[in-house]
């Protein structure tokens, strides 16, 4: 009988700050991060996950993801793999550490981390990647992941069993149109904030010729910059084509609305995170306000309550679920279920590393299982990082392609977790080659 035997943490850090790639309003120096975690059993099984940050405090999310160890050294593998509903349940329902949250913040993502960790040991003990074991999954055994005790009054499990039976006609020739055509992705890497006008043209000319759906800008620092750019984008890439642009939380909601006024000439796709990632009716007032501009909003939501209340409010147009911000996997089945079931398209946010590996499995899943729909749907991509892990999310014709391998993509290279560890890694003692 085989049983988890250690989880590993590492405080890996990538240091993106010194190109200002991933830069914007509220982080103009990123070091995109990874709270790494292996969970390991006694047969010489492992499951590799992470948690994403953007530097300082990753040694703080090292140590949530440590906390959890006592709930789950011990288990029996086929126990937790097997019911990975009810393991979440007991990573988020403890007591003691739920009181840090509840289900929210630096627990909450370590909890994450964990239940990922899981399905990826899982993924890898049954060959398959993750995209392809959810939806082999029966309705009732999705529906057994969810924590319905929050979210009856908008989706029961009942009508979530009829959404993924209704779902189920037509699923093989998805698959089949996935593996040949792969998911639509649009691209943020032209819009990090602290690139010069001419980086941003170049890169979004490119990301047009790449034939990505759409490109991403951010704004929400000088409001003259803001146009400067959004110009510099508009004239790059042409009329027509889909431009989105990411506040990232930086304006209040009557700052939002006035702040997007001078921008709506440029025709922009959507206004992401406009205000405080938590405050559904200030998004309903921004969403009133400048329709027929979309709200997209989600990467800071910290459990399906939220989103939730986001949809029940009529306050987003466009679902952003992060692989890592929630409780892993089974937090992200009920958004996805909770998205379909008010008819709102999911275009999850990758921005980080290891979150396009990771978040394209759950956008696949969705597809073939879930809302079983393609349309105004499109995965985020960022070209940073990909090269440290050991199936890097790969883009063909601005489509992603599915993954092979078992797992959920987060595996890194081992060469990449000793370089990249902090604060000892050769990447921050100042003696890595150049490459």
């Amino acid at each position: 009988m085989a049983r988890i035997i250690e989880l590993e943490t590492r405080d890996v850090r990538f240091p993106t700050s010194r190109g200002l790639d991933g830069s914007d309003a509220m982080n103009p120096v990123p070091d995109y991060s990874a709270a790494y975690v292996v969970l390991r059993d006694s047969d010489g099984g492992e499951g590799h996950a992470l948690a994403f940050t953007v530097g300082r405090g990753n040694d703080v999310q090292v140590a949530g993801i440590r906390a959890l160890a006592p709930l789950v050294i011990g288990r029996d593998v086929e126990e937790v793999t097997g019911d990975l509903g009810g393991f979440g349940r007991r990573l988020t329902g403890d007591s003691q550490l739920r009181w840090l949250g509840p289900e929210k913040g630096v627990i909450h993502m370590a909890a994450g981390a964990v239940v990922n960790a899981a399905w990826d040991l899982r993924a890898t003990r049954e060959g398959k990647p993750l995209w392809r074991l959810l939806a082999g999954l029966t309705p009732e055994e999705l529906v057994s992941l969810v924590d319905f005790r929050y979210l009856r009054d908008a989706l029961t499990p009942a009508e979530a069993l009829a959404l993924l039976d209704a779902a189920g006609p037509g699923r093989a020739e998805r698959e089949l149109s996935l593996l040949d055509d792969g998911y639509p992705a649009y691209s943020t890497t032209p819009g990090w904030i602290g690139y010069d006008d001419a980086k941003l043209a170049r890169l979004a000319k490119q990301a047009v010729a790449d034939g990505f759906a759409m490109i991403k800008i951010k704004v929400g620092g000088d409001p003259a910059d803001d146009v400067r750019r959004l110009s510099v984008a508009r004239e790059a890439v042409g009329p027509g084509f889909p431009i989105a642009l990411d506040a990232n939380q930086a304006w209040g909601v009557e700052e939002a609305i006035d702040r997007m006024a001078p921008l709506r000439r440029f025709d922009p796709y959507w206004i992401e995170e406009p205000t405080a990632p938590d405050d559904v009716l200030g998004h309903a007032r921004v969403r009133a306000a400048v329709t027929p501009v979309r709200v997209a909003t989600g990467e800071h939501a910290h459990n399906p309550v939220l989103f939730k209340q986001l949809l029940q409010a009529q306050a987003v147009d466009v679902v952003q679920l992060d692989a890592t911000r929630v409780a892993g996997v089974n937090d992200n089945v009920a958004i996805l279920l909770l998205a379909a079931a008010y008819d709102v398209p999911v275009c999850p946010h990758a921005g980080g590393v290891g979150l396009c590996e990771m978040v394209q499995h759950l956008a696949m899943f969705d597809y073939l299982a879930v809302s079983a729909r393609q349309d105004s749907r499109m995965i985020e991509y960022v070209d940073h990082l990909h090269e440290h892990f050991v199936e890097p999310a790969r883009i063909v014709a601005g489509r992603y392609t599915p993954p092979r391998l078992p797992g959920i993509g987060a595996r890194m290279l081992p060469s990449s977790l000793e370089r990249y560890a902090y604060p000892h890694g050769p990447a921050w003692r100042g003696d890595d080659p150049p490459r």
